[in-house]
């Protein structure tokens, strides 16, 4: 008889090294927002892939920082639990991070009990003696890490990381149908696909001084309407999110309309509206409101 496989594999790291890229070639789709902003994940999002005979949950996390208030402390906890409950880490790296950044960190990573991948990424942008290296140096770090040079980017060296996931997955019944992509629902998804634009659209402190809150989402055969709440900590931030006679806000509006539409297959009618709520950062009943653990 042949035995089903299933297990957490759960995506750690520091801010920018790619783990969200990762995550969504390992999954096949776009399930992380991606942005070269640090701290682009503040959730930990599962993406399932199911075969026959396995089951591979995928967790992208929030990369590792030191936290300034309640949200970055509750970013941290899903970061930290990922540590405890993995059954394969894979701890990404890439060729441009010193190696003592976030040593206790890396610390809890090597004194699991999990076996551990590190993967080193966007290899396209150096050399093969680079490399090389590289792997050296981690292999001195975590020497029970089996490494995996790749570029993320490119899709390149990908399929390896699949088949030695695979070996590793413990035996066991799937944990969720097998015809689930994520654990998260459509709203989360358009409440990131939102969030994502203001990050690649605005600068300074604005994106992270964001949250959104889907009020209304009323799914029909044709249409999807939906009304957002942009959530910022100043009025100043409020008036450059909607910006000169509403345009800023509009242009989030339209891209994240595409993205909304490519990502469900229907029509979308989405309205986006600013509040100011100064301390939503640092109250726990409002991050609890927004999904966070605290």
């Amino acid at each position: 008889m042949t035995t089903h496989k299933a297990g957490f594999v759960n995506i750690l790291g520091n801010p920018n090294v790619g783990k969200s890229t990762i995550m969504n070639v390992l999954v096949g789709e776009r399930i992380s927002i991606i942005t070269s902003k640090s701290q682009t994940t503040r959730h930990r999002i599962m993406g399932i892939v199911n075969g026959e005979d396995f089951q591979i949950v995928y967790s992208d996390t929030p990369g590792v920082i030191k936290p300034n208030y309640k949200l970055q402390e509750s970013m941290m906890h899903y970061t930290h639990a990922a540590v405890e409950d993995a059954d394969i880490i894979l701890y990404v790296t890439d060729i441009f991070e010193t190696k003592d950044k976030n040593a206790e960190f890396i610390e809890k990573v090597k004194n699991s009990n999990a076996p551990i991948i590190l993967l080193i990424n966007k290899i396209d942008l150096t050399t093969q003696e680079k490399v090389e290296i590289l792997v050296e140096q981690w292999h001195n770090i975590l020497p029970q890490a089996e490494i995996l040079p790749l570029s993320g980017l490119h899709k390149f060296n990908v399929q390896p990381i699949l088949k030695r996931i695979i070996e590793l997955l413990p035996d066991s019944p799937p944990f969720f149908d097998k015809e689930q992509l994520t654990d998260k629902t459509e709203r989360f998804f358009v409440q990131e696909i939102i969030r994502e634009k203001i990050l690649l659209n605005y600068q300074k402190e604005i994106p992270y001084s964001v949250e959104i809150n889907v009020e209304e989402f009323k799914d029909t055969e044709k249409l999807l309407s939906i009304r957002a709440i942009i959530y910022v900590i100043k009025d100043s931030q409020k008036n450059i999110i909607i910006g000169n006679q509403g345009s800023a806000i509009k242009n989030v509006g339209i891209q994240a309309r595409q993205d909304i539409e490519a990502f469900f297959g229907k029509k979308c009618f989405l309205e986006l509206f600013v509040k100011v709520n100064a301390n939503w950062r640092d109250n726990e009943k409002k991050l609890k409101s927004f999904g966070y653990e605290v």
